[in-house]
Order: C-alpha cells, then structure tokens, then sequence
C-alpha cells in the first residue's frame, strides 16, 4: 500500500492528560476533540500505579502493563470506549481524586499503519496474518493467558533474529525463537516456537503492529554522541510522542510527549518498563523541532557516546502537507 501524508495526525493518534476526580463512570474526550481510540495506554504521572494498555479488540475491560510479565487482566479500570474518548471508573490507576495521568491513544487503520492482532500459540514456527498492507516496522508482542515478557521486533535492531522486551531493559538479544528468524512482509509476520514470547501451545497473544506513515510516524535507529549538542533525528515531522530505548546496553524504555511538556527544552519522562512517576532531569533534555527532535542531554538513557538506539514517533503536525504545502503555512 503506498501511504499519503495524513494532514491531521489527531485522526489517528493523540496524547492527553487529565486530573482524577475520583468518580466513577467519567468520561475522559481525547485530546480535548474526541477520538474513538482502539488502543490506548495509561500512566499516573505523580504516583507509582502500574501502566495500563487496553484495547478494542480484547475488550476495554480487559487490561496489560508494559512494566509486567502479568497475564491479562479483567477490571473496571476502562469500562468502555466511546465515540469520543473512554469511560473510566475511579480506579487509581485511572482516575484517582487529584492525580495526573497521561493516555496515548492510536486509532487502529491500514491508512495510518497500525493493525491490532490476536492469536492462539501452537508452538510451531509459522507465519499469522495482518492486514497492515506494509511491512510491519515495529511489532508488540504480549502473552494474555500467562506470564511472559513482551517482545519486541523492531526494523532498527538490523535482524529478525533480535528483539527486545518492553517490559525489562536489558540489551537486544539473539536467538531465533521468537521471529523464527524472519523479517514481516506486507500481509504476515513470522513467529517461531518460544513458548514464553510469541508462540507457546494454546496461549492466546495481542501483537500490535506499527508501518511508517509520510508525515505521520516513523521507527528507526539513532547513535548517541554523549554531547549536550546532541543528534538531530529527523522524522518528517513535529513530533507529539516519542520512545526511545538504547539497544547495546541496559536503558529504560523512554517515554516522551508533547502534552506533559508542552515547550522546549523538554524535560519531563515516563519509563515504559517502570512504575517511575514523571521524571525530570536536564540530562534527559530534548527539543521537539517541525521536522525531528534534537538531543540537548547526555544521559546514556537517550544519549550515550556510540550508544545505539530504536525509537518510536507520532506526528503532532507533518513538515509538509500531501499538497506540498509547509504545515506551518496552513
């Protein structure tokens, strides 16, 4: 499928924060306009509460966390999806009086290169079927009936034969277990017989599959110069919401976005794989730019000298219009 640029990236995806207020059945609009999500991931920003990532396709009442190996969950946490955002109940993980939390929310569209995918383990190295219509460039893999880690493939790491695990943060590891050793096509990916990650006999999965979009998201890899003039990694767009994590070495999953800072230089973090409140550090700085984002900090979390690293990033605005036209300029 050969994508356009999407000129309104909140169509698909969208970060927004709130204040709990403790009551039950609250109805959170995304993003302040209203989208009806098909994943969604929550974080407390002032308390250790675990993430909580649900979506359409299993139900909204049944959740996982990024920062856990746990099976899927059954609560109240998300009671529904709505045609403009989600209900909540008042659980404190959610909706706590007086907390701070941020949900990131991605529509599920071939258009906007995201796909939602479900299937039972048999064991056996094989290929499952998406409709993406592109080659996957980042895939999440979770267990929902037991403990597992998350695995991670994603095009930066070089080979289908390494992956990550979104739920730790240990370096890239080797092994042809999980991918079978096999890069996605266009309309299937390829697990092989790991009963712990991608594959194990009569365990059910959620893999959530992610193409780059022109002007709307990007995945690839960057190397560190441990300078506060930092690399500059250019997406092609504003972005609204990044994650990082170093490959070569122990890092955290970084989870960064425009809504928790709203100006440069940017600051404020979440970890992927934690329960950390948000996290301010100068060593963590960034600048959004219209076009990418540059590193003004020297934490080896995002900018070590030599380190290695993938990223994931969502467009708050594209440089350039499907017309041609500057963003800027609209």
């Amino acid at each position: 499928m050969a994508y356009t640029t999407i000129d309104d990236p909140t169509l698909y995806f969208s970060s927004t924060i709130w204040t709990g207020n403790g009551s039950d059945d609250r109805n959170i609009v995304i993003d302040g306009t209203g989208m009806q999500p098909d994943f969604l991931w929550i974080k407390s920003r002032n308390d250790t509460d675990n993430h909580r990532l649900v979506d359409s396709v299993r139900g909204a009442t049944k959740h996982l966390e990024s920062d856990g190996n746990g099976a899927e969950q059954t609560s109240s946490n998300v009671k529904a999806f709505t045609s403009t955002g989600v209900t909540l109940s008042n659980n404190g993980s959610v909706n706590a009086n007086s907390e701070l939390y941020v949900g990131w929310s991605w529509k599920e569209s071939a258009t906007a290169g995201f796909d939602i995918v479900t299937y039972t383990g048999n064991q056996t190295a094989r290929t499952i079927s998406h409709n993406l219509g592109a080659v996957p460039k980042m895939m999440i893999v979770k267990t929902r009936s037991t403990t597992g880690n998350w695995g991670v493939y994603h095009v930066g790491l070089g080979t289908a034969n390494k992956r990550l695990e979104l739920d730790g943060n240990a370096a890239e590891d080797t092994g042809t277990s999980v991918w079978n050793d096999t890069d996605p096509t266009s309309s299937v990916f390829s697990v092989g017989n790991n009963d712990r990650i991608t594959n194990g006999n009569g365990m059910t999965y959620v893999a959530y599959l992610f193409a780059d979009v022109k002007g709307y998201s990007k995945f690839g890899s960057y190397t560190g110069n441990g300078n506060a003039d930092g690399p500059f990694v250019y997406l092609g767009f504003k972005p609204r919401f990044v994650m990082t994590k170093r490959t070569d070495n122990t890092s955290d999953w970084v989870l960064m976005d425009s809504k928790r800072n709203p100006s440069n230089v940017m600051d404020t973090d979440l970890f992927a794989n934690g329960t950390d409140e948000d996290t301010t550090a100068s060593n963590y700085s960034v600048d959004f730019l219209s076009n990418g984002w540059k590193f003004r900090g020297t934490s080896g979390g995002k900018n070590a000298s030599g380190g290695t690293y993938i990223f994931m990033a969502f467009a708050e605005q594209p440089f350039v219009t499907s017309t041609g036209v500057p963003a800027t300029a609209r």
